[in-house]
């Protein structure tokens, strides 16, 4: 945490530190993005965006990686959000790296364009030029996001490399990078999913309701449920049945399952994850293909 003279709740620290590094990274690079999917955690930073310039207007674009396989839910508040804030929304899609040659889409029942969005990514990084790209990180997550730096460097091919990494002592943050190299800054890096979801009541932001308990077409596969989708290849014994699910964290359909939940508001949410002994990317199939799933991507330029 930041130090201060005064004493601040736990939130508000979490919130000024945020700041910090939201208003530092701004004055160091030449062009951010902030990597905007339309889950809470990139709705929790543009909220923190928000809070950090005002009265002036967020000054760097929201970027989504689009993979063509979103809950409808998503893209409605993604669209909503940026047309309340005011924001350049960019919109990359892994449909059109398909097209292009550059990506090979996956085929079989487990087939995904999850793993596809780091050429993507890549792509609009360099065709925007940016050298500055807002993750939403934080501590409590797979190894792989948990032990990040705040400032990421990345080389010119947009690969994570332990040895490149800096030094962030006593809160100092190094952003000197080469022609072509960039950075992902990770603002919630000290935050939890509890931190999140308090501080999403503690200041009545609004999110998709795919996060609270509601009734959904969902089949079981190795112990999940997943949405019922046509995007969504089902092998001839996985039944449709409605339940009432929520979703712990928003992605790619392919690759997202859903838990079974009574929890429609948010209180309820808090107070259950308060009892859960499973992790929020225990829910993202993509995260269960190997061990190393999320370092290896990380190491490809996604994450």
């Amino acid at each position: 945490m930041l130090n201060s003279p005064y004493t601040l709740d736990y939130l508000t620290a979490l919130e000024s530190e945020s700041i910090h590094i939201l208003r530092e990274a701004a004055s160091v690079f030449s062009k951010s993005c902030l990597l905007f999917s339309g889950g809470k955690d990139s709705i929790v930073m543009s909220h923190l965006a928000y809070r950090a310039f005002w009265p002036a207007k967020i000054p760097f674009s929201f970027l989504h990686i689009d993979t063509g396989h979103n809950f409808d839910e998503t893209i409605a508040f993604r669209d909503y959000l940026v047309g309340e804030l005011q924001v350049n929304l960019i919109v990359a899609s892994v449909e059109e790296s398909i097209k292009r040659g550059d990506v090979i889409e996956e085929s079989g029942v487990n087939a995904s364009r999850n793993s596809l969005q780091s050429i993507t990514l890549m792509t609009a990084i360099r065709e925007n030029a940016f050298d500055c790209c807002f993750g939403g990180g934080r501590r409590d997550e797979e190894k792989a996001r948990a032990k990040e730096r705040v400032f990421s460097h990345r080389d010119a091919f947009g690969q994570w490399k332990p040895k490149n990494q800096r030094p962030e002592l006593w809160k100092l943050l190094n952003g000197n990078k080469k022609f072509g190299e960039n950075f992902r800054v990770f603002p919630l890096s000290n935050w939890t999913e509890l931190d999140i979801w308090n501080y999403i009541a503690k200041e009545k932001i609004e999110v998709p309701s795919l996060y609270y308990a509601h009734k959904r077409d969902v089949f079981q596969r190795d112990g999940s449920l997943y949405a019922a989708h046509e995007c969504v290849k089902r092998l001839d014994d996985e039944f449709v049945e409605k339940r009432e699910v929520r979703f712990r964290t928003i992605g790619d359909i392919t690759c997202t399952s859903a838990v079974e939940s009574s929890a429609d508001n948010i209180e309820k949410v808090i107070n259950e994850l308060k009892h859960s002994s499973h992790s929020e990317r225990g829910f993202r199939m993509d995260d269960k293909r190997s061990d190393s799933a999320l370092e290896d991507r990380k190491r490809q330029g996604y994450f």
